[in-house]
């Protein structure tokens, strides 16, 4: 029969998101250009660029609820569920490139400080006074590992059925990233240095500061999980929305392990201590 399906996969219908969203993103960069640039650019930055992620907001709901739609319609066949989850590790791999870039950066500082004037060859900078990393970054990366164990008690629960096991593991993983996120903050605000004005606060937070933002993006991927849960979407063999704020959850995890190692512990051995 003519237009009969034939195949495993699901031809998409044409869509506007895709072109709403990258407008509404243009919107949202010329309005940060000129929130940043008031005095070349003229007023009315910030609502431009309110505007414009209100878009991109929008975008996230609308084209992610056709995504779910399509599941529930029967579209997401074990095929086009395995190439979902390979779109999802080539992106957790360029993210995992991101932050090599932040790690790069902070190596080149620290191994070559001499190139750096006028710091007179140390790392962190003269003068500067580093955290102690085994204080709130070592309750920060406890927390961290706990909410692993939590989001697998999860996963392990919807494989076998457990839909009450689910939403507490759920529940304990976001609440504890929300802790997590909360002592990111209050580090910040008692910080013992500015952003900015040398070069390890530079590397420090946008390191930090950049894997603070993950944290927050896999917290509200995780609450979405968790509303989902209770209108009960997931089933032991169709989950990949689960699985996939599972995976990006552990990618956080490590790399806040790497970042704890490089940045807390070995980026300020040697220097002074705040508070010490």
């Amino acid at each position: 029969m003519a237009g009969a399906k034939n195949h495993d996969y699901h031809i998409l219908p044409p869509s506007i998101w895709p072109f709403f969203g990258s407008m509404s993103a243009l919107v949202m960069a010329l309005g940060a250009i000129m929130w940043m640039h008031p005095d070349a650019m003229g007023p009315g930055g910030g609502w431009i660029f309110l505007l414009g992620l209100g878009g991109v907001l929008f975008t996230f709901f609308s084209w992610w609820g056709n995504v779910i739609a399509e599941a529930h319609a029967g579209d997401h066949t074990p095929v086009v569920q395995l190439h979902l989850r390979y779109g999802m590790i080539l992106f957790i791999a360029s993210e995992v490139m991101f932050f090599v870039g932040w790690f790069w950066a902070f190596f080149d500082f620290a191994l070559f400080p001499s190139a750096l004037a006028p710091i007179e060859g140390l790392f962190p900078s003269k003068g500067v006074e580093v955290m102690n990393a085994f204080e709130l970054p070592l309750l920060n990366t406890l927390i961290l590992l706990c909410s692993g164990t939590t989001v697998t008690w999860a996963h392990h629960a919807l494989i076998h059925g457990d839909r009450d096991g689910l939403i507490k593991g759920l529940w304990c993983t976001i609440i504890l990233g929300a802790i997590f996120s909360c002592i990111q903050a209050y580090e910040y605000a008692h910080a013992p240095f500015d952003f900015g004005g040398n070069p390890y606060s530079s590397a420090f937070y946008m390191a930090t500061g950049f894997h603070g933002f993950h944290v927050l993006v896999g917290t509200i991927f995780l609450i979405v999980n968790l509303v989902r849960a209770y209108k009960g979407h997931f089933t032991p063999r169709q989950h990949f929305g689960f699985e996939a704020a599972a995976w990006y959850w552990h990618f956080v995890d490590v790399v806040w392990l790497f970042l704890f190692v490089a940045i807390y512990v070995w980026g300020g051995w040697g220097a002074p201590i705040h508070g010490g």
